[in-house]
This record gives structure tokens, sequence and C-alpha cells, in this order.
């Protein structure tokens, strides 16, 4: 009881000194892990109809769970993937805030939309977080999918394998290129730990990343957890990107 009293003391001392804040615009909030309500309600949730293999939103009135142009011309590696909203101005504030300026405080709330997300999906064994190269991992100091699949290990109640999967070759920022760019740009990239190839081998696997555009880091991804001997793989992000880079 004392020590409950001391905690919650503690914590009132902490709020006033360093209120909590929305982690998108900054707008003062009664706990951390959250979005402010106005925030909350920019948000462009993704729902039905999508794109059954890569989660593309589709038009109102187009048929839920076919596939896109895209991936009826070349099907990812990954057998689905899911994304909570569309990549707007609000999500890439998140996202950016997060990888680059250390907002680490809505990544709670972005697990817990990302989730839900996949609620309709068969639920996998485990979840392996998209890697970054050593060399970025040294100068961000941390990966930003790894914390948000941390996240989703909690909610779903499932195991985290955080260090399954490596990035092997330090390639070059996907931002600029265009789809067949990026596909050549993270070709053999990655690959399975001795330890992962254990931990993966015939069970059902959850790839977790923060923006899905083009698929290609997660196909490059996938198709490394499945040559390592994972049966399945599917993937979840927080925002995607509505009209991916052609070519």
């Amino acid at each position: 009881m004392v020590a409950d009293n001391v905690k919650r003391v503690g914590r009132g001392v902490l709020d006033f000194l360093l209120p909590p804040r929305c982690p998108s615009c900054g707008t003062r909030i009664a706990d951390d892990g959250h979005l402010c309500g106005t925030c909350w309600g920019e948000m462009a949730m993704i729902t039905a109809p999508m794109c059954g293999l890569c989660g593309l939103p589709f038009a109102a009135g187009d048929l839920d769970g076919a596939e896109c142009g895209a991936c009826m011309r070349e099907p990812p590696e990954f057998d689905w993937a899911r994304a909570a909203v569309v990549y707007d101005d609000r999500a890439k504030s998140l996202i950016l805030g997060l990888k680059y300026g250390g907002i680490g405080s809505g990544v709670p709330a972005l697990g817990r939309m990302m989730a839900g997300s996949i609620a309709r999906e068969a639920k996998p064994d485990l979840i392996i977080p998209v890697p970054l190269h050593s060399r970025r991992l040294l100068m961000r100091r941390f990966n930003q999918s790894q914390l948000l699949a941390k996240t989703l290990a909690t909610n779903l109640s499932l195991p985290l394998e955080a260090f399954a999967l490596e990035r092997r070759k330090a390639t070059p920022s996907q931002g600029t290129l265009n789809r067949k760019s990026r596909k050549r740009n993270v070709a053999g990239a990655f690959r399975v730990t001795a330890d992962g190839k254990q931990a993966i081998a015939g069970k059902s696997v959850l790839l977790v990343d923060d923006v899905l555009t083009t698929g290609a880091t997660a196909s490059a991804c996938a198709k490394a957890l499945k040559r390592s001997g994972a049966s399945h793989v599917g993937l979840v992000v927080f925002a995607r990107v509505k009209h991916p880079s052609a070519g």
C-alpha cells in the first residue's frame, strides 16, 4: 500500500514537471501512450475493401480480398499484409517523429492500431521485426520496427524473436527509388541467423515494419524467412502508402 502511494505521488510529480503530450501534435493529454482526440480522429484508418495480398485500400464498392494490379503482375513473397492507417501527413509525422526524433511515446498507440488491423487474420506463432543494418542501428540507436514489434508481442501475447533476422547488406535508402529499383536494392540483403532458423522452423511468422510502400523490403525478408523454414509469413505495418512508386 505504501509503495503504491509512493508510486502515485512520484508519477504526479513527474506529470507536473513533464506532462504527457500527444506524440503527433504535442497537445497535453491524460496519459502517455495515447494520441489526443483530435489526432486520433484524423487518422485515416484502413478498412475493407482492400487487396487480399498487400492490403492496398480499394475504393468503396470494389471487391474486398481481390488482388490489386501490382500483386497480380508480381505477387509478393509474403502471404498477406495489413496496415492500420494510410500514410498521410498525420501518419508521416508520427513515423518521422519516432524514427528521427526519438519520440517513442506514441508506440503503444501505434501498436494497438496495428493489432486491430490483423484481428481477422489467423494468429501467428511468433513475431519478427524488419531489422536495420548494424551501421544504421548505431547511428539511430534503436530500431523503430523492433519497438513496434515488442508492443505487438505484448498485445497479442506472442513470443518476439527480435534477432532472428539480420540485415547483412547496408543498402541505400529506398525513398527515391521506383518499384523495380527497390527490389534490386534489397535483393539478398537479409538472412536468418542460426538461432533464428531453430525458432522459425515450421512456424507462422508475423513480420513487423513501420511503413509499407511497394513491399520490396518485406518481400526480401519473407523470402529469407521461408527459405530458412518458416511455413507462412504475414506482414503488419503501421502505415500503408496508398499510391506506391511505379516502374
